[in-house]
């Protein structure tokens, strides 16, 4: 397997600081193996994202740590859940003569004759399977040709999946379907979705609804309540009037 080069400086800025990291367009990174001591590192953002578009987490990386090659995997991407950019990377350096354990992407490929009559439809339950190989036996992808695919109930389970078994072993069970046609959606099966999709809108309005008025009340309550140590006056008592007494 070719390996991609890519260029890493130690990391002398750890902690919250590494936001200053982030806004010089470089990624906090660290590498850990096994037998290997971990080492801080920072990576250029436009440089990473290159390499991991080519590789993703299957293919070997030729990491170059101040001049010093490290050929490594790329493991636990953090993403920015709102930007979609990366934070945190991990690099496990790999001894190439030692197998490892990765996921490694399922792809469809082809066209079922099930799916272009409209017989059936293509159900992909699974997206990944783990493996166990030496680093330069990884696959970058595993394809399923789904053009044998012609009726409801055909199905290519891990025990059917291409790989050189020789080289790869795939630690999933052999049983586990991964592709498969399944029944078309019936019109009552439709009919039954819509009036359920419209029960749940009707029950999401009525409780904002609800939500609105409790907010309300509880603005009008503050409104009305006075305010921390603030005392109501009282109003001065009005004494009975005194009777005059006739003048003698």
């Amino acid at each position: 397997m070719e390996q991609t080069p890519l260029t890493a400086q130690v990391r002398k800025v750890f902690g919250r600081k590494v936001k200053s990291l982030r806004k010089e367009d470089f990624i906090p990174a660290h590498v850990f193996g096994h037998k290997i001591k971990t080492i801080h590192v920072q990576v250029k953002a436009g440089e990473f994202s290159k390499v991991f578009d080519k590789v993703g987490e299957t293919g070997i990386v030729d990491l170059s740590v101040d001049g010093e090659k490290r050929p490594v995997l790329i493991r636990n991407l953090q993403i920015h859940p709102v930007t979609d950019q990366p934070l945190h990377i991990d690099f496990y350096q790999v001894n190439l003569t030692e197998k490892v354990k990765v996921n490694v992407p399922i792809e469809v490929v082809g066209e079922s004759p099930a799916v272009e009559k409209k017989i059936g439809l293509l159900l992909t339950p699974v997206s990944e399977v783990e493996i166990e190989a030496l680093p330069a036996d990884i696959p970058e992808k595993i394809e399923i040709d789904i053009s044998k695919l012609a009726n409801v109930g055909d199905e290519t389970k891990v025990k059917d999946l291409p790989v050189d078994r020789t080289k790869v072993e795939i630690l999933a069970e052999p049983e586990l379907v991964v592709v498969q046609i399944g029944e078309l959606v019936t019109k009552e099966m439709e009919a039954v979705e819509a009036e359920i999709e419209a029960e749940q809108a009707e029950a999401a309005a009525e409780a904002g609804e609800a939500a609105e008025a409790v907010e309300g009340a509880e603005e009008a309550k503050e409104e009305a309540a006075p305010e921390a140590g603030e005392v109501a006056e009282e109003k001065p008592k009005e004494e009975p009037p005194t009777e005059e007494k006739p003048s003698e």
